[in-house]
């Protein structure tokens, strides 16, 4: 029983820091571009053809 003197305190600080960084994110603009960040994981720059290597002199 004594141990619930801690888990709770333990517990509502945690929530707060969670809740405190959704906040934050929010304020951040993270979800702003939802659309976009869809898009961005599909599309990674691989892709794109690689650069023509250089010769090298051996």
């Amino acid at each position: 029983m004594t141990i619930l003197y801690l888990l709770i305190p333990v517990t509502l600080v945690m929530g707060a820091a969670g809740l405190g960084a959704f906040f934050w994110s929010l304020r951040a603009q993270q979800y702003d571009d939802l659309a976009g960040d869809a898009e961005r994981i599909l599309h990674d720059g691989r892709d794109e053809p690689l650069p023509p290597r250089k010769e090298t002199a051996r």
